[in-house]
C-alpha cells in the first residue's frame, strides 16, 4: 500500500508530505484547489512522462517520492521482479521508495530504492502497485479496445492474450514470407546467381580467419632472410665468436670480482650480478643457434605466398571489402544464400504457415472459450450492482462477436451492451447509455473488476461524477466495501461518498501576492463535519448543513 507521498516544489505546491492509511481514503476540496495535482504527481512518480512547466514558478527541481509498503501477498510476486532488475527491497523487505526529480531543462530521472531507474522500470514497478481510475474512464469504456482489456484483465487473460497476439505476429511474418516467394520474379533469381557464383569464387579462395596478418608477416620474413641471416651473425660474433666477445670481457670481469669478494663481502652482490649477465648472454647465443638452424628461407615459399598475397587481395578488392574481412564474407554470403534458398522453399513456407496456424488457433479457441465463461460471469455481476444504482431492471451482456479470419487479439471482437430497464433489448453502450448511466455503469465495472485485481492500491478520480443523492450513498458504500481488501483512494464532489471514508483529506489554495500555494490537511472528526457540510450546502454554511453532516458522518 501507499504510504508517503512527498512533493517538493511541483506544480503550486511548495512542499508536502502526506502520509495515508489502509482502508477508503477521500480527497475533497473546492474546484481549483489542486485535487488533481495530487494525482498528478503520483502518476509521474509511476512512470508518467513529465515536463518542465510542472516545476513551481521560481524554482530549478521539483521532486516527488512515493514510499509503499509491501506486504506478505506481494513479496512473493515483486521480490523476484525486482532482483531481476536490481533493486532489493529495503527495511526487512518491506519498503519500496519510487523517486521521480523534474529539472527545468526539461530532464528528469527515475530512482526505485535509491539506485536509477529507467522509465520503463518504473512504470512496471507502478502497474503492480497502483490501479488508476481516472474521472474520464466510462469515455473509454465506449471503446472496443479498452472492453476487451477489462474483460481480458477481470479474468486474468492478459498473458494469454498476449500468447495469442505473439502467434498471430509469427503466423502473418511466415504468411508474408510465402506470399513473396510465391510472387518472386528475375530480381531474386538474379541475386541467387550473384550469390552462387561470390560464394563459388570465396570457396575456391577458401580464406581462414588471421590468415591476411600471418602471411603478411611471413611475407615480411621470407622477403627479408638475407638481412636476417647477417643480423643474426653478426650478433653472434659480438657475443660470443670474436677474440673480444662479450661473453669473453664478461668472464674476465666476473673472475676478477668473484675473486676480490672474498676480501670484501661488500662485493658479493656485483658477483652475483655479473654470474647472471654471463647465463643470460650464453642463453641469447644459444637461442640464436637454434633460430638459424631453423629458419627456413626457401625460396619458393617466397613465391607462393606472394601468389597467395595477391590472390586475397584482389578478392578483395572485387568484392568490394579488406583483406581480412574475406574469412567473414564467406560465412555471410552463404548465410544468405540459404536463407534465400529457404525463402523460395514454397512447400516448406506453406508447411510452415500451416503449422502455425494450428498453433494460432489452439490458443485463440481457448481464450475464446474462457472469454466467453469470463463475460456471462462480469455481465451478471455489473447487473446486479446496477440494480443498487437506480438502474432497476437494467442489465449489461458482454457480446463475442466472431470474426472469421481472426486477428492479434484472438477470434472475436468484446462488444458492451446495455439495457437501461426492464424488458429493452441490449444495445451498443455507446448507442443506448446516457452520460449519467454510463458514469454509474462505468463505477459498477471498476468495483467489481477491482475486487479481483492483484494490485494493492486503487485509485478513483471523481468516477462518481453524474451521481447524487441515494445512489451517491450506495457508491460511497460500494468504495468503502472494497477498501476493507484493497487501499482506496477516491476523489470526490459528493458528500455521501466523503463521509464514508476511513481517511479525509481535504486539499485547499491559498494566495497571496506573491504566490498561490496548495495544502493538504488530515482532517479530524470536526472539521470533517465542516467540509461536508461544505459540500453539502456550499459556500453557505448553516446549522442545518452542520447538521446534515454530522448524521452522514455518523451512520458510517
Amino acid at each position: 500500500m501507499l504510504q508517503t507521498l512527498t512533493l517538493r516544489d511541483f506544480v503550486i505546491v511548495d512542499q508536502l508530505e502526506l502520509d495515508f492509511v489502509p482502508g477508503f481514503t477521500v480527497l475533497t476540496g473546492e474546484t481549483g484547489a489542486g485535487k488533481s495535482i495530487l494525482l498528478d504527481a503520483l502518476s509521474l512518480v509511476l512512470g508518467e512522462r513529465a515536463d518542465s512547466s510542472q516545476i513551481r514558478e521560481g524554482s530549478n527541481r521539483a521532486e516527488i517520492s512515493a514510499l509503499f509498503r509491501i506486504d506478505n501477498s506481494q513479496i512473493s510476486r515483486f521480490a523476484g521482479w525486482l532482483d531481476e532488475q536490481g533493486f532489493p527491497l529495503e527495511d526487512g523487505g518491506q519498503s519500496l521508495l519510487l523517486k521521480r526529480t523534474i529539472e527545468n531543462n526539461g530532464r528528469s530521472r527515475a530512482f526505485i530504492n535509491g539506485s536509477v531507474a529507467t522509465l520503463a522500470q518504473l512504470r512496471e514497478a507502478g502497474d503492480q502497485l497502483v490501479d488508476i481510475h481516472g474521472q474520464h474512464a466510462h469515455q473509454l469504456l465506449l471503446k472496443g479496445g479498452a472492453q476487451r482489456e477489462l474483460l481480458d484483465r477481470h479474468a486474468n487473460l492478459l498473458p494469454l492474450a498476449s500468447e495469442v497476439a505473439n502467434a498471430f505476429k509469427e503466423l502473418n511474418q511466415s504468411r508474408r514470407l510465402l506470399e513473396q516467394a510465391e510472387n518472386a520474379g528475375q530480381d531474386i533469381e538474379r541475386e541467387r546467381e550473384r550469390l552462387e557464383w561470390q560464394l563459388e569464387e570465396l570457396t575456391e579462395l577458401s580464406p581462414q580467419e588471421g590468415e591476411c596478418s600471418s602471411i603478411q608477416s611471413e611475407h615480411d620474413r621470407l622477403a627479408n632472410g638475407a638481412k636476417i641471416i647477417s643480423g643474426c651473425q653478426e650478433a653472434m660474433d659480438a657475443l660470443s665468436d670474436s677474440d673480444n666477445s662479450v661473453e669473453s670481457i664478461l668472464s674476465k670481469a666476473s673472475a676478477s670480482i668473484s675473486a676480490l669478494a672474498g676480501h670484501d663481502p661488500l662485493l658479493g652482490d656485483i658477483s652475483q650480478a655479473l654470474e647472471s649477465a654471463q647465463i643470460q648472454i650464453d642463453e641469447a647465443v644459444h637461442g640464436l643457434n637454434r633460430y638459424l638452424q631453423k629458419l627456413d628461407l626457401d625460396p619458393e615459399r617466397l613465391v607462393h605466398v606472394e601468389e597467395r598475397m595477391q590472390a586475397l587481395h584482389s578478392a578483395a578488392r572485387k568484392f568490394r571489402t579488406e583483406a581480412d574481412a574475406l574469412p567473414a564474407l564467406f560465412l555471410e554470403t552463404a548465410d544468405r544464400l540459404e536463407a534465400l534458398t529457404a525463402s523460395q522453399n514454397i512447400e516448406a513456407l506453406r508447411a510452415k504457415v500451416n503449422a502455425e496456424e494450428l498453433t494460432y488457433l489452439k490458443l485463440a479457441k481457448q481464450l475464446s472459450l474462457k472469454r466467453s465463461k469470463a463475460a456471462i460471469e462480469l455481465g451478471k455481476l455489473v447487473t446486479q450492482a446496477m440494480q443498487n444504482l437506480s438502474m432497476a431492471g437494467g442489465q449489461l451482456e458482454i457480446s463475442l462477436v466472431s470474426l472469421p479470419e481472426g486477428g492479434a487479439n484472438g477470434l472475436e471482437q468484446i462488444e458492451f451492451l446495455v439495457a437501461g430497464h426492464a424488458g429493452s433489448t441490449p444495445r451498443s453502450l455507446a448507442k443506448v447509455a446516457s452520460g449519467g448511466e454510463l458514469a454509474r455503469i462505468s463505477l459498477a465495472i471498476s468495483v467489481i473488476t477491482s475486487k479481483a485485481s492483484f494490485t494493492p492500491t486503487l485509485i478513483f478520480d471523481e468516477v462518481d461524477a453524474g451521481i447524487g443523492g441515494a445512489v451517491a450513498e450506495i457508491v460511497g458504500n460500494l468504495l468503502r466495501q472494497l477498501g476493507e481488501t484493497h487501499q482506496i483512494l477516491c476523489v470526490t464532489h459528493l458528500p455521501q461518498v466523503a463521509a464514508q471514508g476511513n481517511q479525509h483529506l481535504k486539499v485547499s489554495k491559498t494566495q497571496s501576492e506573491e504566490k498561490t500555494v496548495s495544502q493538504v490537511t488530515t482532517l479530524g472528526r470536526v472539521e470533517r463535519v465542516e467540509e461536508v457540510a461544505r459540500m453539502l450546502g456550499g459556500a453557505t454554511i448553516t446549522d442545518t448543513t452542520r447538521r446534515h453532516a454530522r448524521e452522514l458522518l455518523e451512520q458510517n
